[in-house]
Parts: C-alpha cells; sequence; structure tokens
C-alpha cells in the first residue's frame, strides 16, 4: 500500500513500473494511459516490465490504448479486431482478456475511473454495446492506420521484451530549493543505518528556539543555583579535608599527650 502524490492523496495498491510510484485510479486514467500499472506486491516480486502490446509486439506508445479492469494494456485497435472476430452470439464472459484471461466487460456494480473509461470506449462498438446491453449503432468504419515510417524506429521485431526498464527519477521535479523533499519521493531508496540520527540532529538545529516563560526560567534559576550550592559544598568538604591532613595538632605522633609505643 502506498499514498499517490496527487492533490486527492488516496491510499493505493497500484505501483506505475515505468515512473515507479504509486497512483490511483483517477491518476492512472488522467497522467498513466500508456503505461504498465499493476499492484505493488508484483512490483516488488518482478520489477521487469514489457512495454510492447501483447497482442501485436508493437510499443503502446505509439497507439491509442485501452485498459481492462484487470489493469492490463492493449492497443485499442488489436483488441477491437480481436473481440470482433468471435461469433455475435457470443456471451459477454466469452470476452476474455488476452493476458490473464479476465473478463473484459466490467461488472455492473463496479464503480471507478477505470471502468467507466472502459465502459465509454466499449461502447462505440455494436459487438461491446451487445454485451454492455445497448442499442447497436452503425459503425463509421474507422480509417486504417497510417504505417509506421521504418526509418524513424528501430527494428521492434528485435526488441527485448524483458530488457530492464529505464528510471525515471522524479525527486528533483517540482522540488523549490531550500525545502524538504516529500516522505513519497523517497521511500524506496536505500537508506543508511544512522540516518534518523542525523535527520533529527537536523531537525533540532534548524528549529527555532522559542522563549521561555517566567516560570521556565524561575525553574531554570532554582535548578542553576541548586547546582552551584552543591558545587561549593563539595569545594569546601574537599578544602577542609585537605587542611585536616596537613594539620600537625591532628597527628597522633606530634601530640604529648599520646603515647604510642610498648607500655
Amino acid at each position: 500500500m502506498g499514498l499517490c502524490k496527487c492533490p486527492k492523496r488516496k491510499v493505493t495498491n497500484l505501483f506505475c513500473f515505468e515512473h515507479r510510484v504509486n497512483v490511483c485510479e483517477h491518476c492512472l486514467v488522467a497522467n498513466h494511459t500508456k503505461c504498465i500499472v499493476q499492484s505493488y506486491l508484483q512490483w516488488l516480486q518482478d520489477s521487469d516490465y514489457n512495454p510492447n502490446c501483447r497482442l501485436c509486439n508493437i510499443p503502446l506508445a505509439t497507439r491509442e490504448t485501452t485498459r481492462l479492469v484487470c489493469y492490463d494494456l492493449f492497443h485499442w485497435a488489436c483488441l477491437n479486431e480481436r473481440a470482433a472476430q468471435l461469433p455475435q452470439n457470443t456471451a459477454p464472459a466469452g470476452y476474455q482478456c488476452p493476458s490473464c484471461s479476465g473478463p473484459i466487460f466490467p461488472p455492473a456494480n463496479l464503480a471507478g475511473p477505470v471502468a467507466s473509461a472502459l465502459r465509454e470506449k466499449l461502447a462505440t462498438v455494436n459487438w461491446a454495446r451487445a454485451g454492455l446491453g445497448l442499442p447497436l449503432i452503425d459503425e463509421v468504419a474507422s480509417p486504417e492506420p497510417e504505417p509506421l515510417n521504418t526509418s524513424d524506429f528501430s527494428d521492434w521485431s528485435s526488441f527485448n521484451a524483458s530488457a530492464p526498464r529505464k528510471v525515471y527519477d522524479t525527486r528533483d521535479d517540482d522540488r523549490a530549493p531550500g525545502l524538504h523533499g516529500d516522505y513519497d519521493d523517497d521511500k524506496y531508496r536505500r537508506r543508511p543505518a544512522l540516518g534518523w540520527l542525523a535527520q533529527l540532529l537536523r531537525s533540532r538545529a534548524g528549529s527555532r528556539k522559542r522563549p521561555l516563560t517566567l516560570l521556565q526560567r524561575a525553574g531554570l534559576l532554582l535548578l542553576l543555583g541548586l547546582l552551584g550550592f552543591l558545587a561549593l559544598l563539595v569545594l569546601m568538604s574537599r578544602l577542609g579535608r585537605a587542611a585536616a591532613d596537613s594539620d600537625p595538632n591532628l597527628d597522633p605522633l606530634m601530640n604529648p599527650h599520646i603515647r604510642v609505643g610498648p607500655s
């Protein structure tokens, strides 16, 4: 579980594999439409991810995408073409996610930004409108996507899906100089063993001292006076003991009234 950095500050277990931040469903729909997002526990188990569409093996960032309620992400054109090939009498449960075999249609009682965005997208095609219980519409043939200029891209067939991800360090973004960073920015970074002690010393050194009240001043003066009195007693005791040790009148051997020896 973590805290999303958006103004809503929602507690969420969703984690963006690309930007390495916790995200809520509102941010997922608004700012992470082409990112691989799953649970934080899955990221801890395996942080590698495939940035390509599982249906066409082309990067997700190159085309319009659609996220299912299981949070798997596909090109909308690929998902639409795959589902349109099924028979028209296919039950809604027959439309399944190509990755996890979960349902494509969100449950009727499921609410949330991801489910709402998916319903709006599914309502644009007849095969999905039938599954949603909506009347059919006259579909307009979508224009063929323009062929990609292969000279501007590398050979995607040689792309290694398990290549290590890029690290997007967003800790320096939107941070004013002289201000402490948000705890959420650095909670995934390894900390030194005595880091808490250094932070405590910095906070105490940087904090402004409040003026003492009259009662606090009186108590402080009383404590200082008591310590001074005790120190004076110790000093006088040591001086008196030293004077007694050097006094010849207190030496038994020098006293004529005291005889030391055999009687």
